[in-house]
C-alpha cells in the first residue's frame, strides 16, 4: 500500500485465504519481512495471532 497500510485496516494484499499476495516479491514491503513467526506472535491459533498483531499496530500508530 502506498505511502503504508494505516493501524486497524485490512491490507490490500491479503487474498480471501489471508495470504499475502506479495509473498517473495520484492515489492513485498520490509516491515512484513521482519515479522518472523513466533510463539510469542503466532500462539496456537490464528485469533491469538491477529489480537498479537491487533496490539503491535496499536502500539505503533502515530
Amino acid at each position: 500500500m502506498e505511502g503504508g497500510k494505516p493501524a486497524g485496516m485490512r491490507c490490500i494484499q491479503l487474498d480471501e485465504g489471508d495470504r499475502c499476495r506479495l509473498f517473495g516479491d520484492p515489492r513485498r514491503p520490509a516491515v512484513c519481512g521482519s515479522l518472523p513467526p513466533s510463539l510469542e506472535m503466532c500462539g496456537n491459533d490464528r485469533a491469538h495471532a491477529l489480537r498479537f498483531l491487533d496490539r503491535l499496530e496499536a502500539m505503533t500508530s502515530p
